[in-house]
């Protein structure tokens, strides 16, 4: 049989036929309008399913809005009649409603009903990130959530709970409801209160007919949960000065200490302040938590890396019964720790301030802040940093002199201290009381050089806890310093130097120079004031050590802190070496001193004080007991 082979004429039959085929499949296929209108078809009856498929629910059983957990819908609805009973309900939806003033923006959900932004308008996150405002809350940072206990024993969270909001003016002030429903007249309502040009904002918490659902027996748990975000430059200081503080019993203040997992209980809690270093979110009640657990956590494990938050803080809070009901009139604040800020709202919230305890808080409340409020009011804030340790040294300007002339009489005396000392060498005793009575015949008091300078070591350590405190010199720029709250930085490391830090602050520089001249002048004065005792290390090496010891310690102390604090250290040493530099070559005579001395020898000699007398005494009965022994 002869084998088939393909023509050249079947070839162009199948050539046609195929191009036949394609032209029939294009003028066939459908528009892009039609493919567009049969996609709008599907969509719209798979919502009228959908739709329906709701409707037959509803229907079947009244729907409480719950967030993603059937379980605890079906509790909800067998408990509480349904919290929102109506599927059709507006607020089932992550909806907010946004309240401010000129100073906060305040955004609430729907969902738990509480605050998920706040933030500060007249303020901005330090330099880095300029243009971006301070939010205290902000991206799920934070929650509040009530547990409710039900009588049938079962647990409910609202912040799982779809509230309704309701938001109207009352004259000037905005009030927002935030109800979670139960029944057209049984509800649990949150209520804000925002006034204008204010940081306090009011917040009441009441419940309405549920008490024939919920279990009374024992109180609510209102939790609250804060991850505080960093707003300033320095996360070491930052971190150093974040805490919880809080009012108990009665005007009783205390605060949470730094570390991982610390923790305070305290009863008839007033108020509970998250606070960071310049800012603070702060719950007030009128009517005190009977007791109180709140908690800290430190999240700054690596600085280079914990970049975002600084400390988790939580608090449980129980909300107690009346007559079946829970009503607490409380309030939140969101703003500065500004010392005169929270203290206008007369409710003690300054103590949130550390300002140091006893003397120290004494000498910031009633010297410092008002001197240096009163001197920013005028001058801008470096000047008046400047003005105000001017003012300060002045005053202590005579305790530095009356310090400088008992070191001028004490090396007056040195020649014959040392004589006592070379003639009762075998005999310390001996030597201590020829040295005293030597003090008294001359008039000189020895401890009259250690009670000034006893004086201002307060001072000295109030401003330690002034200037890191300070509100007011938050991102204030003076010189190089962009912020005098922080480090001012003019070399950036390339490495970090344990204790010191990955950058070269300038004012700690200047600073560790000047304690290094003053004490460089004054070292040689010292020892010869200081005759050396026996048993004593040598005064003389330690003092030449310290000459080098204390700006090193400036140094590194120094170099992360606020460039205010190490302006006025520079400034005040400064001031210093020029006060002792006017005492000692103008106004301090050493010749007369020694004159005055002379002469006070030949006069009858002065009775001795009382702590002189009983020191004198018990040397003498010392010195008996010694030479009892060596008769035995």
């Amino acid at each position: 049989m002869e084998e088939k082979k393909l023509d050249l004429n079947s070839i162009i039959g199948f050539v046609l036929i195929f191009g036949i085929l394609i032209w029939i499949m294009y003028q066939n296929k459908p528009s892009e309008a039609t493919i567009a209108a049969d996609k709008a078809k599907k969509e719209l009856v798979a919502k009228e399913a959908q739709a329906k498929a709701v409707a037959v629910k509803t229907i079947a059983t009244p729907t409480a809005v719950v967030a993603g957990d059937s379980t605890q819908l079906v509790q909800l609805q067998k408990t509480l009649g349904g919290f929102a009973y109506s599927a059709t309900l507006p607020s089932a939806k992550n909806d907010i409603t946004t309240i401010e003033n000129d100073f906060v923006v305040l955004k609430i959900a729907n969902k738990g009903g509480y605050i998920v932004e706040a933030t500060l308008k007249n303020f901005e996150k330090f330099k880095k990130n300029s243009g971006q405002l301070v939010s205290l809350i902000k991206d799920n940072n934070a929650d509040l959530n009530i547990q409710l206990q039900t009588n049938d024993n079962r647990t409910l969270n609202t912040k799982d709970l779809y509230f309704e909001p309701t938001l109207s003016k009352v004259g000037a002030d905005q009030m927002l409801s935030m109800k979670l429903k139960a029944g057209a007249n049984e509800f649990l309502e949150y209520k804000y209160i925002l006034k204008p040009n204010d940081y306090m904002v009011g917040f009441d918490i009441r419940s309405q007919g549920l008490n024939k659902v919920l279990n009374t027996a024992k109180p609510l748990d209102l939790q609250w949960n804060l991850k505080t975000y960093r707003t300033e430059k320095s996360i070491a200081i930052e971190n150093r000065f974040t805490e919880i503080h809080f009012e108990y019993e009665d005007g009783k203040t205390n605060y949470v200490g730094d570390g991982n997992n610390k923790e305070e209980t305290a009863e008839k809690v007033s108020y509970i302040a998250f606070k960071q270093h310049f800012f603070a979110t702060v719950l007030l009640t009128n009517t005190p938590f009977a007791k109180s657990v709140v908690k800290s956590n430190k999240l700054v494990v690596d600085e280079k890396v914990d970049t975002t938050y600084i400390k988790q803080f939580k608090a449980d809070l129980p909300l107690a019964f009346t007559n079946g009901e829970v009503d607490y009139k409380m309030s939140w604040y969101f703003g500065p720790s500004d010392y005169k800020t929270l203290k206008a709202y007369d409710q003690n919230l300054e103590k949130i301030i550390p300002l140091g305890w006893g003397i120290f808080g004494w000498i910031n409340k009633f010297i410092f802040i008002p001197l240096f409020g009163f001197l920013s009011g005028y001058i801008s804030y470096g000047i008046a940093i400047i003005i105000f340790t001017i003012i300060i040294k002045i005053a202590m300007s005579p305790i530095t002199y009356k310090s400088f002339l008992s070191q001028a009489k004490m090396k007056v005396l040195r020649p014959d201290i040392t004589e006592l000392g070379e003639k009762f060498k075998k005999d310390p005793m001996k030597k201590q009381q020829e040295t005293m009575k030597l003090y008294n015949k001359a008039g000189v008091n020895p401890m009259a050089g250690c009670i000034p300078a006893l004086i201002q070591i307060p001072f000295m350590y109030a401003s330690f806890q002034f200037f890191p405190s300070a509100f007011e010199l938050r991102q204030k720029g003076f010189l190089w310093a962009d912020d005098l709250s922080s480090f001012d930085s003019v070399y950036k490391l390339p490495f970090h130097v344990p204790l010191y830090g990955d950058h070269i602050s300038l004012f700690p520089i200047l600073a560790a120079i000047a304690i290094f001249f003053y004490m460089k002048m004054t070292s040689g004065d010292q020892q010869m004031a200081a005759p050396q005792q026996e048993g004593m290390p040598d005064m003389a090496k330690m003092m030449k050590m310290m000459i080098y010891i204390s700006p090193i310690m400036m140094l590194i102390f120094f170099n992360s802190y606020g460039a205010g604090l190490s302006l006025y250290n520079f400034i005040s040493n400064l001031i210093t070496i020029g006060i002792m530099f006017v005492i000692k070559n103008y106004i301090v005579d050493s010749d007369k001193i020694h004159a005055q001395i002379q002469e006070n020898k030949l006069k009858e000699p002065k009775k001795p004080g009382k702590f002189q007398q009983k020191l004198q005494d018990a040397m003498e009965q010392a010195e008996a007991q010694k030479a009892k022994d060596k008769k035995k």
